[in-house]
């Protein structure tokens, strides 16, 4: 955190007075009204409420409506001025961030690469000569500059992630629906989403996580389902593209991605190369296809109206669009379908496919001498992803030619949790005070679908035999738990070897025991349940801070004649102990020196 938000709110304010890159604003809160809002959230914060955002500032781009602030989507003959924000907005400002202002886009967030706009391009935040990326140039910018702690962006196709790449930051797109698209003027609205870029991973994670769900007027909002993955595999299998995938980058490019892969891999992933043809085939189809028709539905009657403040690049796009007969659109949907089945086939097995965010970082000079053409070759990589309805986050993955070199890890739908852990692999948290942390400082997920809590004690625990089958289901590990001392252990005779955990009868005489947390998808906690063999089973646990969690449990038959071994206190010492003795045993037969001397 930042301090107090008053103290923050004035340190933006400060840069802001700096006057870098002013293009990226289109509209600012004043300053009284800032700092009263920030003087508020810091009452709310003395007075003992939990705000999990206090203490930080945000933009948000001029296409997601701020109550009070015009919304423009980068035209000032759009603009109106919406009584409320978009739910995605006002949840943020509940949870303590108070916005900053409203920031410049390529028009009606149509477009790659951020100079479509009458408020002036946006230049890249380390090189003026360069572009921003689009269409949330403006957001992309302030937070590399280190003006705002976090920014709200669009992605349609591409728009979150490419301007991230952009500027060396991250770019966190969800699945479909996971965010509420109310009070978003739509470019696209099946294919639309609201991203977050932040300066890195766990910040984007925790304002997702504050964002997304249902609530009133929020009808757009997919739940997550029951058998969400919470995490991503021990040792991910991830697909990367072959040679003829990567023909659109040039040599130093290349180069890049390919460092990006071998961190990724030196990091304890799979590697598997894959054709991405079909991935590539439906990103064509976003704006070279039948869907560019959705342009039209969005904002087709606006543009047809006529008016002297429109970029001639999206006036143009547009009003193509507006041509496009509906079996041109119908064909286009089954074409998808059968690239999306292709797709899906080939990352069979693989958690996540890894990919280059952009091929290219161009200047404002070749955009502008080829401004179709330049920003269709952006979304190489990007146009497919809101198509095939998968999630996916970008993340800086080193440099190319002085500039910030970015890779985009694509999952499945529901799978962002996966999508997030092997993007940390490659992007470590930018410093120590941003990670997210739980029991005793174990990881824990702010972004994800919200799990089932189940204690382990025996083979289930890491490194054990049992493991797999929770990693298998997409679980993910809290840290390390006790027993309230109300417990006995006992060594259960069968392979593999595990013990079995029961709870004493009042008056009698237990002790704590230590084990793992884990929480695992709701419809796996079932599953778990109807394949445990006897005499294992699933109760409540109380642990020794009052939580009362599901736990692994056994049968109290069990226990008459196999040896207790709670004075050991958890089962990996019983584990230690026990070769301990077979060794020394080993040691001092007859016969056995010179072999364990070896």
């Amino acid at each position: 955190m930042n301090g107090t938000s008053t103290a923050r709110v004035r340190q933006a304010l400060a840069r802001l007075a700096e006057g870098e890159r002013p293009e990226a604003w289109i509209t600012l809160r004043p300053e009284a009204e800032l700092l009263a809002e920030a003087a508020r959230v810091d009452a709310r914060t003395a007075a003992g409420e939990e705000l999990p955002l206090a203490g930080q500032v945000f933009a948000v781009k001029d296409n997601i409506d701020v109550a009070g602030l015009p919304t423009t989507a980068g035209c000032p003959g759009y603009a109106y001025r919406p009584r409320s924000s978009a739910p995605a907005v006002a949840r943020l400002t509940e949870a303590g961030a108070i916005a900053l202002g409203k920031t410049n886009l390529d028009q009606f967030a149509t477009g790659l690469v951020g100079t479509r706009s009458p408020y002036g391009a946006v230049r890249a935040a380390h090189d003026p000569e360069r572009v921003s990326g689009g269409s949330s140039s403006g957001s992309a910018v302030v937070v590399a500059l280190g003006i705002v702690d976090f920014a709200l962006g669009t992605d349609t196709a591409g728009s979150g992630r490419v301007p991230a790449a952009f500027q060396g930051i991250v770019g966190l797109k969800p699945t479909l629906g996971l965010v509420p698209t109310e009070g978003v003027v739509p470019a696209a609205r099946p294919f639309d989403c609201v991203t977050v870029l932040a300066p890195g991973l766990p910040a984007a994670e925790r304002v997702a996580a504050v964002m997304a769900g249902h609530g009133p007027g929020t009808p757009s909002t997919r739940d997550w389902p029951a058998d969400a993955p919470l995490a991503a595999p021990p040792r991910p299998r991830v697909a990367v593209p072959d040679e003829a995938g990567l023909v659109a980058m040039s040599p130093a490019w290349r180069a890049a991605f390919t460092a990006a892969t071998q961190r990724l891999q030196a990091a304890g992933a799979e590697l598997v190369t894959v054709d991405i043809a079909p991935f590539l085939q439906a990103a064509e189809l976003l704006y070279g296809g039948g869907f560019a028709a959705e342009r039209h539905a969005a904002v087709g009657e606006f543009i047809a109206r006529g008016t002297d403040d429109l970029d001639p690049s999206v006036r143009r796009i547009v009003q193509d669009a507006g041509r496009i007969p509906a079996h041109r659109y119908a064909a286009d949907r089954a074409r998808l379908e059968r690239l999306t089945h292709q797709a899906m086939a080939l990352l069979d097995g693989c958690a996540a496919l890894l990919l280059p965010t952009a091929p290219e970082h161009p200047t404002l000079a070749e955009v502008a001498a080829d401004p179709i053409g330049v920003n269709n070759r952006l979304g190489t990589y990007t146009n497919f992803v809101n198509l095939m309805d998968l999630s996916a986050v970008a993340v800086p993955a080193g440099s190319v030619a002085g500039g910030p070199f970015g890779v985009t890890v694509i999952a499945r739908a529901f799978a962002d949790r996966v999508a997030a852990d092997i993007a940390a692999l490659i992007t470590p948290a930018p410093d120590g005070s941003d990670a997210v942390t739980g029991p005793d400082t174990a990881p824990v997920a702010a972004w994800g679908p919200p799990g089932l809590p189940l204690a382990v004690f025996g083979a289930h625990l890491s490194g054990q035999p049992l493991n797999p089958q929770l990693t298998a289901y997409g679980a993910r590990l809290a840290g390390p738990v006790r027993t309230a001392p109300r417990y006995r252990m006992a060594a259960l005779p069968g392979s593999p070897p595990r013990p079995g955990l029961l709870r004493v009868p009042d008056g009698e005489e237990g002790r704590s025991v230590t084990g793992e947390l884990w929480a695992l998808p709701a419809a796996a906690l079932g599953r778990f349940l109807a394949a445990l063999p006897e005499p294992m089973t699933l109760g409540r646990v109380l642990l020794d801070d009052g939580r009362s969690v599901t736990g692994f449990l056994c049968e109290s038959y069990a226990v008459l004649d196999a040896p207790d071994i709670t004075a050991h206190g958890d089962w990996r010492s019983y584990l230690n102990r026990e070769r301990a003795s077979g060794a020394n045993r080993t040691r001092t037969a007859p016969g056995h020196v010179g072999a364990v001397d070896r």
